[in-house]
């Protein structure tokens, strides 16, 4: 009975290291592709910020290795983003260079924000929901694998124009429901965007607590596609500097990194982090 209980605790044991080896060895997110795609609201402008920005920082802070790719460029704090933004075009004219642009930018990843540039008199829904269908045969024709984050586009106060967009979006999520795709998602941007308080003058634009909240709205979509990232960034920011346009400069400093409150500023870019100290920074 002895050596028959040693035994049996011997098989518990080594099943628990098993356990706790297969918990240790947790797969983790390797580097993927974004691509952007959709219309100025992906793109933004010279008045209004797109959600790229603080979609980015919000990835990377997570620690994640990525990349945004596309033919178009944004410029932000950082440098510029890649995407595949059309100010003033809609769904019908992405789906009809979907195939070419997918071919040369096959992103791991695609969030698709597109459901403005119609006007509500030309009943515009039908041909609309026919052109995401198409986009997204198309894509997973050239990539079965990739991931499809659909979004139920945000409100707009540029009435009558834009009032077909709440039944829209409840075409979209029926859409996304019957497709039954585990790779195709749905993310409700339109929950909680008062357009009173996060767009710009036009009402149809997003400002930056718009881009910031829309930031959130994906970011918080990507994780449940995502595994685990390697390293997780806690910086301090503390803004000490307001521009003309209400944006404001910060300084970044990683807790990780020990770093003291001396006066300087960190440049982040991609996977690096770059440190200057300058005392005329904080002038």
């Amino acid at each position: 009975m002895k050596h028959k209980a040693l035994y049996l605790y011997l098989i518990l044991f080594f099943l628990l290291c098993c356990s706790v080896t297969t918990t240790g060895q947790e797969k983790k997110q390797e580097r993927f592709t974004l691509m952007g795609l959709g219309d100025s609201i992906t793109e933004g402008a010279d008045f209004f910020t797109c959600y790229l920005y603080p979609l980015w920082e919000k990835l990377f802070t997570a620690g994640y290795q990525f990349d945004f790719i596309g033919p178009r460029e944004s410029k932000c704090r950082i440098g510029t983003l890649n995407h595949c933004g059309f100010s003033g075009k809609n769904v019908e004219f992405l789906e009809s260079k979907i195939d070419s642009l997918y071919r040369l930018y096959p992103a791991d990843i695609v969030l698709l924000h597109a459901g403005h540039n119609h006007f509500a008199e030309e009943k515009p829904i039908p041909g609309m929901i026919a052109s995401y269908k198409s986009i997204i045969n198309k894509i997973q024709a050239i990539n079965p694998n990739v991931r499809i984050l659909i979004a139920q586009v945000i409100p707009s106060g540029k009435l009558p124009k834009y009032s077909y967009i709440p039944e829209l979006n409840e075409k979209i999520a029926e859409m996304v429901a019957g497709l039954n795709s585990g790779q195709v998602f749905l993310v409700n941007q339109a929950q909680g965007f008062n357009w009173q308080d996060y767009t710009v003058h036009d009402k149809v634009h997003p400002n930056k607590a718009g881009a910031e909240k829309m930031a959130t709205v994906w970011f918080e979509a990507l994780k449940k596609v995502l595994a685990s990232s390697e390293t997780v960034f806690s910086p301090e920011i503390v803004r000490y500097k307001t521009l003309e346009d209400g944006d404001s400069l910060a300084l970044q400093a990683p807790e990780y990194a020990g770093w003291g409150k001396k006066a300087g500023y960190c440049i982040l870019l991609r996977r690096r982090l770059e440190v200057r100290y300058s005392d005329s920074v904080l002038s």
